[in-house]
C-alpha cells in the first residue's frame, strides 16, 4: 500500500483453522468518534489458510489536526503524517487486499471495524459486513478473563508487550492471544472462524456501531434511546420524522446506510 508500507512475510505452521484469509488490524486515530475521527496508521496482520502471514503498517495523513491528548497515546504527531497518503488514495487498494478476508481485532467489534467502514463510506467505497465474518478477540477475552490487551498478552501469551498503542505491535499481539486462547479454551473454544465469530459478538448488530441490532426473533430494531427494542419498521411507520432526524444527526454513515435500506424494504423497493 504505497511506499510507507513495511512487509514481512512468515512461513509459520498455521494454528487457526481457516476457510478464508483473516486479516487481523489495528487502527492508530485522531480520537474515538467513529462518526468524525481519522486514521493515522492502521496495521494489517493478513493470515492465510495455508499458515502464510503478511504484516503491512501505514500512515495515514488524517487531513485534521491530531489532538495532543491522542498523540501522548499513539506518539503520532501532525508533522509525522503531514507527507503521508490520506485515505482517500489508499482505499481501493486497501479494499482490494482485504476483499475476500474476514476480519480479527482487539475491540474490533466496538471500534476498529465501525471506523474504517466509515472512512470507507467517506471515499465512496461499500463496505459490506454481510459478507464476512468478524472476530474480537477482546470480547473473548472479557467472557473469560476479564482484562485489557497488554494483560492479556501477559495471561496468554507469558510476554510483556513492548511498544504498546503502535498499530503493529498490537495486531501481532492479538494474533498471538487468538491462537493462546484456543490452546487454553480447547474445550470451550472451536478452532473455527464461523464459531469464534459468533462467539465474540456481544450483540447481533445490523449496523457496526450497534445502534440497530436483530432480536431473538431477527428482526430489526434500535438499540438505544426512547425506541430501543421496538423494530425499526416500526418506528419509521409511525414516527414521522423519526428518519430525518436520524439522516441529519451525528450518527455512523454505515449506521444511515443500513437505516436507509430498512426503510426502502420496508416500503416495497427491492434492495441489494
Amino acid at each position: 500500500m504505497g511506499g510507507q508500507t513495511t512487509l514481512k512475510i512468515y512461513g509459520v505452521i498455521m494454528d487457526l483453522n481457516l476457510a478464508n484469509p483473516i486479516v487481523f488490524f489495528d487502527l492508530e486515530t485522531t480520537g474515538v468518534n467513529i462518526a468524525k475521527d481519522r486514521i493515522v496508521e492502521i496495521s494489517v496482520l493478513k493470515v492465510f489458510p495455508n499458515g502464510k502471514e503478511e504484516q503491512k503498517t501505514i500512515r495515514v495523513n488524517p487531513e485534521m489536526h491530531i489532538p495532543e491528548e491522542a498523540s501522548q497515546v499513539h506518539g503520532i504527531y501532525d508533522e509525522d503524517v503531514k507527507d503521508c497518503p490520506s485515505f482517500k488514495n489508499l482505499a481501493k487498494e486497501l479494499a482490494h487486499y482485504i476483499e475476500g478476508c474476514d476480519l480479527g481485532g482487539f475491540n474490533s467489534n466496538r471500534f476498529d471495524i465501525p471506523l474504517l467502514a466509515e472512512e470507507f463510506l467517506r471515499v465512496g467505497i461499500d463496505f459490506d459486513m454481510s459478507k464476512r465474518k468478524f472476530v474480537d478477540v477482546q470480547t473473548i477475552f472479557h467472557k473469560m478473563e476479564q482484562r485489557t490487551l497488554s494483560a492479556a498478552y501477559h495471561f496468554y501469551c507469558g510476554k510483556c508487550l513492548e511498544d504498546a498503542h503502535t498499530a503493529a505491535a498490537d495486531t501481532m499481539a492479538t494474533y498471538e492471544v487468538l491462537k493462546a486462547q484456543l490452546d487454553k479454551y480447547g474445550d470451550k473454544l472451536e478452532n473455527n472462524i464461523g464459531f469464534l465469530s459468533e462467539f465474540s459478538a456481544q450483540n447481533k448488530n445490523v449496523d457496526f456501531a450497534g445502534f440497530i441490532i436483530y432480536d431473538e426473533k431477527g428482526v430489526e430494531v434500535f438499540n438505544f434511546g426512547k425506541n430501543k427494542g421496538i423494530p425499526v419498521e416500526k418506528v419509521l411507520r409511525e414516527q414521522q420524522g423519526y428518519y430525518d432526524w436520524m439522516m441529519k444527526s451525528d450518527f455512523p454513515l454505515y449506521t444511515k446506510k443500513v437505516l436507509t435500506k430498512i426503510k426502502l424494504k420496508s416500503s416495497g423497493m427491492v434492495v441489494h
